[in-house]
């Protein structure tokens, strides 16, 4: 089942081209990589996707299935593009407890889940001010797949994550795949695109091309 395609796609960034006549189809149950330079629009195609902001041309289809009567975003997406604004003398199960009141969709229960299957503590009394850049990160990521979200958007999520946390994610990522989920994610390792994605896309000099996995 397709679950997003880009259709003839374009976008500029403060007067900058980033991408032009951009197609692509994203698939139930794959792990697509996301690949190209510093400043080639990953982040600004993943907020596309998301529908945070409007392509210039073309058009983003989303399944209707990931759309509910009232809502202009779509549902059940997991989102790591930006790091969302904690507060930062709040510890981190409490800051996940106030964004999963927005949907009100899960609980104690799934939050603490979240925390230790991304490799933090639930019950440490550690304010989000005093974690490292590693643990903020590990935070995002419990955040992105806390309400058992079945496309996940993940823009560097490796980042400042060490080694036996890239471990982590990685296997967890390659779980979500095998349970159905849609995963997109950016890297500049590409050890991380090697071991986990299904297809590539390269964005470079305004377009976007699959390339092909050395596997």
């Amino acid at each position: 089942m397709d679950i997003i395609e880009l259709v003839n796609v374009s976008k500029s960034f403060k007067k900058v081209l980033l991408f032009e006549g951009v197609n692509a189809i994203f698939e139930k149950g794959k792990i697509y990589g996301i690949t190209g330079p510093n400043g080639a629009g990953k982040s600004v195609l993943f907020k596309l996707i998301c529908q945070f902001i409007t392509p210039d041309k073309g058009e983003v289809r989303i399944h209707p299935n990931f759309f509910e009567k009232g809502n202009d975003f779509p549902i059940n997406f997991g989102i790591l593009i930006d790091r969302p604004g904690y507060v930062a003398g709040n510890t981190g199960f409490e800051n996940l407890q106030r964004w999963a009141k927005i949907q009100n969709r899960i609980g104690d229960h799934e939050i603490r889940e979240a925390m230790i299957q991304v490799g933090l503590e639930p019950k440490t009394p550690q304010k989000v001010k005093d974690y490292s850049l590693g643990m903020k990160q590990k935070l995002a990521l419990a955040q992105a797949i806390m309400e058992n979200q079945q496309v996940l958007i993940l823009d560097e999520p490796f980042n400042a994550l060490d080694a036996e946390s890239v471990y982590t994610i990685r296997e967890l990522l390659k779980t979500f795949r095998s349970e159905g989920r849609t995963i997109l994610l950016t890297s500049h390792n590409q050890e991380d695109i090697d071991l986990l994605c299904d297809e590539v896309y390269q964005l470079n000099r305004q377009t976007l091309q699959q390339v092909s996995l050395k596997k």
